[in-house]
């Protein structure tokens, strides 16, 4: 039972659960509706274990009824939804009514000699009941998250019209007017879409959502500085190009956020990404490695032709102009290597058919060992290849040498030296393009592919933008919005750039087993939650004298949260709540981290901020967790972990009061950010402070369960009374149980009262 939520993922027929927030929702309700069912196996009980599992039950129904309420709201406001949301939320509130009848005080027996009460018998009802609730709850949660997707597509088609109306304009005035209207637009379309991508659980639908996103995120910029220029020069040919591109673009992006949230099948989820180097060598390794247990698991030829397969595709490392001679033999060699190896380990996996054998041989596995080492090797060399290729192309472009000539020399109204430059800013592209292409091979990991693919779209696009802009400023070279036009998308390249430096190491972080593919935390706040801070709070970026001083701060939060890293690593339960939880505060400091770099994620002080608030919420459930944990302790061990726990809970309050505190004012705003940082500094310094000595304290635990062989809760060593170790775990408010309160926040989580 307790699994089947998070598990299975599907309670009824087409039901799947793919958000965060509904899956974390039913969490609370799994582990209630268990501790129900485990307490039916043992019918005598205690006068205060059976008022306990009462109060249980009583809670269960009360909260599943105020769902219910909210549920029936939702179906009143939602015609097309009605009659589905209604028969679930008829069955929830049945199966509360029920559990609260197979839990009630009254239905049991009257005490027996020994002084406890044997109650709640039926245990089949019981199973049944919490079946249906389960199954109800969960298909109101999804039917109440089909709102949420109607907003995004609502929102969106308020930009699309309003995308259309800018398009068209004809003057200043009603461009400006339009203009005003597309921008409030596109910050409600972000924000919904922003904390869409942060509830998704597939990540590669996250990646996608993260780089539609970024495009219409550097587009609206774009859109605004080349529709002024198409609007100042309106027989301009290059102008004119330059704004159809950027409105394409916009559009496809859109289209692309559409497809992920309704899951069309139209064109984006049927696109295969292709097949990398980096993926074909995990699936040649794993099929050789299945030989050991299985002769037969694929036969030589399958075997020669994935491997022919994968050295093909190492073509676009030896075909390119730009792999140097030493980098061509080597890998040529290495693929060489493979294919020797490979044809030794036919032979001797042929030698062990002829004789019959159940397994392989020994001389197989040395082949085995062999010919998964040199395909390693290869992958080693490919990652070298790419990655110091990328490196030099950032060091070579972060000179901005021709987009500063393309700049001048539109400003002279050189048409020839624009010409020049924009073949040197085409090579320039080319070589990005195919880079972007080679660290695809490499990543790693999907979502980082589809990151190196939306970079090499980036520059296939921004490169020859840049071109149009700069033949648009030298037909006018005193146009001041044709200067503005060309600057923009110069930081667009430039931004991009950025993003691939970050992108790269990302990648390496991958390769060397760091962080990477660790889920990453965007600010954007949940629609409703920040509205507030949203209307009175003002975006503003640090400038380099601000950066600077931030500089020291932000290196010691990058060294604490890559010490906190270091240390989640060393734990045997990595899904264990309070590595999952350590591990987000640490993303979420490197965020921080890089915003003092003027990197990353965060952009603004805003969306700093709302990383505070983020990050403050994630260690109030981390000590939350600490606070399930030290139950488990003996007195002097649970004295330690508690007092940590409280300094963390002092910062965490200071650092959420500190977030939502308005700061009027450069030198204000400034301070605030100090103070963000320094004390999530402080809550870091507390969690690598505790991460040992929980380590600690849960191996030697689980080392003591394990070797008197019995699944009890720890601290029933010390005290052996069952009953009130029952009550303790039915009544312990520390955990997240199946509560209204748990339930309404949820709910608000969810968006679900968004329409009202």
């Amino acid at each position: 039972m307790a699994s089947s939520p998070c598990g299975n993922s599907n309670f009824d027929s087409g039901l799947e659960i793919k958000t965060r927030s509904v899956e974390q929702t039913l969490v609370p309700l799994v582990s209630q509706i268990t501790t129900l069912i485990n307490h039916k196996d043992k019918p005598k009980k205690s006068e205060r274990t059976q008022a306990a599992i009462h109060r249980v039950g009583q809670a269960v129904s009360v909260a599943v009824g105020r769902f219910v309420t909210v549920g029936e709201a939702i179906a009143t406001e939602n015609q097309e939804l009605k009659d589905e949301m209604g028969q679930a939320c008829f069955e929830a509130r049945r199966a509360g009514d029920a559990i609260a009848q197979l839990t009630d005080v009254g239905s049991a027996l009257p005490p027996q000699s020994d002084g406890l009460v044997t109650v709640f018998s039926d245990r089949t009802g019981m199973v049944k009941a919490a079946r249906l609730l389960l199954s109800s709850v969960t298909k109101v949660l999804v039917l109440a998250d089909r709102i949420v997707i109607k907003q995004i597509i609502a929102s969106r088609n308020k930009v699309l019209v309003t995308l259309d109306h800018l398009e068209r304009v004809s003057t200043f005035q009603e461009f400006v007017q339009i203009f005003s209207q597309f921008g409030n637009e596109m910050v409600e379309f972000a924000h919904l879409t922003g904390d869409r991508q942060n509830d998704l659980k597939d990540e590669k639908k996250k990646a996608r959502m993260a780089a539609a996103r970024a495009v219409l995120e550097k587009c609206t910029m774009m859109l605004l500085t080349a529709s002024k220029t198409c609007l100042r020069h309106p027989d301009c040919e290059s102008a004119r190009f330059n704004k159809d591109a950027v409105f394409h673009r916009m559009r496809c992006a859109l289209e692309q956020v559409i497809e992920i949230v309704t899951e069309a099948r139209r064109c984006g989820e049927n696109k295969i990404l292709p097949v990398s180097i980096y993926n074909g060598i995990k699936d040649f390794k794993s099929s050789v490695e299945c030989l050991r247990e299985n002769l037969n698991s694929l036969s030589p030829q399958s075997m020669g032709s994935q491997l022919e397969a994968l050295v093909e595709r190492t073509e676009d490392f030896t075909d390119s102009a730009y792999t140097s001679h030493e980098q061509r033999q080597a890998i040529l060699g290495l693929c060489q290597l493979a294919r020797q190896d490979t044809q030794q380990l036919v032979q001797s996996w042929a030698e062990a058919q002829s004789v019959q054998a159940k397994e392989a041989t020994e001389d197989m596995e040395v082949s085995i060992l062999k010919t998964c080492q040199s395909v390693s090797e290869l992958r080693r060399e490919l990652h070298k290849v790419a990655v110091i290729r990328a490196s030099d192309l950032l060091k070579v472009h972060g000179e901005q040498l021709p987009l500063r000539a393309l700049k001048a020399a539109g400003a002279e109204g050189n048409l020839e030296a624009v010409a020049e430059y924009s073949r040197t800013l085409t090579e320039q592209k080319e070589q990005l393009v195919e880079n972007c292409r080679l660290l695809c091979h490499v990543s790693g990991t999907e979502p980082l592919e589809i990151t190196c693919i939306h970079a090499e779209e980036t520059f296939h696009v921004i490169g020859p933008q840049i071109i149009s802009a700069a033949q648009t400023l030298a037909l006018h070279p005193s146009s001041k919005i044709a200067k503005e036009n060309l600057e923009v998308f110069c930081e667009a390249w430039d931004s991009q750039l950025c993003d691939m430096a970050l992108l790269l190491r990302e990648i390496n972080d991958v390769f060397e087993g760091r962080r990477g593919d660790k889920r990453s935390y965007l600010s954007l706040p949940r629609p409703g939650k920040h509205s507030a801070n949203l209307k009175t709070a003002k975006a503003v970026k640090l400038d380099a004298e601000e950066q600077t001083s931030m500089a020291k701060l932000g290196l010691e939060l990058r060294l604490l949260s890559s010490d906190v890293d270091t240390e989640v690593e060393k734990w045997e339960e990595q899904e264990h709540d309070i590595v999952r939880q350590s591990q987000s505060l640490a993303s979420m400091a490197y965020n921080m981290y890089l915003f003092t770099r003027g990197e990353g994620l965060l952009k603004t002080t805003l969306d700093l901020f709302h990383q505070a608030e983020v990050l403050s919420e994630e260690g109030l459930q981390l000590c939350s967790s600490l606070r399930t944990f030290s139950t488990q302790l003996v007195d002097e061990e649970k004295s330690v972990v508690m007092t940590e726990m409280e300094k963390m809970v002092a910062l965490c309050q200071q650092l959420q009061m500190g977030a939502k505190t308005p700061a009027q004012g450069k030198t204000a705003t400034f301070q605030k950010v100090d103070s963000s940082i320094q004390t999530t500094r402080g809550i870091l310094t507390v969690v690598l402070s505790l991460l040992p000595s929980c380590n600690k304290l849960t191996r030697k635990y689980k080392s003591e369960r394990s070797s008197l062989g019995s699944p009890q809760d720890w601290r029933e060593r010390q005290d052996a009374s069952t009953p009130v170790k029952e009550e303790g775990a039915l009544n312990n408010k520390n955990t997240n149980g199946f509560g209204a309160k748990s339930l309404e926040q949820h709910m608000a989580g969810l968006n679900l009262l968004e329409s009202k």
